[in-house]
């Protein structure tokens, strides 16, 4: 083994037993890993040099469980039996984004989980995606657990919608509206990516473990945590921050006032990824975060479909959103004559051109000119000497289909 391949391998193990020696995204670990390297970073805590009080009796407790670098090892072992990887900085599919993280700060952030908010060191990966392919087109749909029918039905629908059109759909795999994406995307055929608060190994909630059998043969199960680690509370927070800024851009399809989602959101946001927000019932209790989000955070943008996430994370000036319409109309195009004489034929019965002149206030000649362009549009008819409105086409249809001519008379 060469020189180089040495320093890998002593690098790839170094951040694994960091991952496990100290929760990820902590600042201070971070920073040390790029100033000295991840095997002089994990010499220098073990050694007792840890920077802060806080920080040195998290690892000396965790040391007490067993020696980092043996415990790295086994996880490589494990990993490497489950058929899943070790992605670091140095391969070539990490997602580069996530070092955007960098520059990650929340106003009024006092919990561990809003400060220690730094770039991973690694990443599991189950899946036969390269991470940074999956991740180069990629929209992140999260939400609520206990998502209403029309959550999980905008939540499968952007879902579908997304894969259909080759972007990744990625969400945290859990119940609700995260499910329901990832199934969208599963039953477009697409990629989705699903990150996890726990080890790939381990499907939580475990109701979802089929759903992640699939997701694991078509997409990526995605970790910072090592197989076997357990599904704990402020994880879902930590790994939030990488649904965040791994992905294009985050849409909030339905959250309560105290949505872990909206957390996600706010990191997106905060690194200027584009956050988008999908509107419900303001009757909805599943509906007041997504709405306060919007209400507080100018960045935020409402969309109602694929066709608006795209606009926001699709390539400028190719990407655009049809503007919303309702079905045209052949009186659409009338100009100001033509629609006042339009307007002066009466609901029922016909009317002559001089009494639609006079009625309108334009002379005789403008009127004849307008009832027979209105006439060529199929708005007007000719009866009785005068002009009447054409019936609906419903009403011409059913009186064409009645005609002795179709030969049923």
């Amino acid at each position: 083994m060469s020189g180089d391949d040495t320093a890998r391998v002593e690098d790839r193990l170094a951040r694994v037993a960091l991952t496990w020696l100290t929760e990820p995204g902590t600042w201070s670990v971070h920073r040390l890993v790029e100033r000295l390297g991840a095997p002089a970073a994990l010499a220098l805590l073990c050694d007792g040099g840890a920077p802060g009080e806080k920080l040195r009796a998290t690892v000396a407790a965790r040391l007490t469980a067993g020696d980092p670098l043996a415990v790295a090892a086994r996880a490589l072992d494990r990993t490497d039996r489950l058929g899943a990887r070790i992605v670091t900085p140095d391969d070539a599919e990490w997602p580069v984004r996530v070092d955007d993280l960098r520059r990650l700060a929340l106003s009024g952030a006092s919990r561990r989980v809003d400060t220690e908010t730094a770039p991973p060191l690694c990443f599991w990966v189950r899946g036969a995606w390269p991470l940074a392919e999956a991740m180069e087109r990629s929209v992140a749909v999260v939400g609520a657990r206990a998502a209403t029918s029309y959550g999980l039905h905008v939540a499968t629908e952007l879902g579908y919608g997304l894969a259909e059109r080759e972007w990744t759909v990625v969400s945290g795999g859990a119940f609700g509206i995260d499910a329901a994406a990832h199934r969208g995307a599963l039953n477009a055929g697409g990629v989705t990516v699903a990150v996890l608060a726990c080890g790939v190994d381990r499907p939580y909630p475990v109701g979802n473990t089929a759903l992640f059998d699939r997701i694991a043969e078509t997409g990526l199960l995605v970790s910072e945590w090592m197989p076997g680690a357990d599904p704990l509370r402020p994880r879902f927070l930590i790994r939030n921050r990488v649904i965040a800024a791994a992905t294009g851009g985050s849409v909030l399809v339905e959250a309560s006032a105290r949505s872990g989602a909206t957390q996600t959101m706010r990191r997106a946001l905060a690194i200027n990824r584009p956050g988008m927000v999908v509107p419900g019932p303001v009757t909805s209790a599943m509906s007041v975060g997504a709405h306060e989000l919007l209400r507080e955070q100018p960045a935020a943008r409402l969309v109602t479909g694929v066709a608006h996430v795209l606009e926001e994370v699709g390539r400028i000036g190719a990407d655009l959103a049809p503007p919303a319409r309702g079905p045209r109309r052949p009186a659409d195009e009338l100009d100001d004559e033509a629609t006042v004489v339009l307007e002066s034929l009466p609901r029922r019965g016909a009317r002559d051109p001089d009494a639609v002149a006079a009625r309108a206030g334009i002379s005789v000649r403008v009127a004849l000119r307008k009832l027979s362009l209105l006439e060529e549009l199929g708005l007007v008819v000719r009866r009785d000497g005068g002009y009447a409105l054409a019936p609906p086409p419903d009403r011409r249809a059913a009186a064409a289909g009645s005609s002795p001519a179709d030969g049923t008379g």
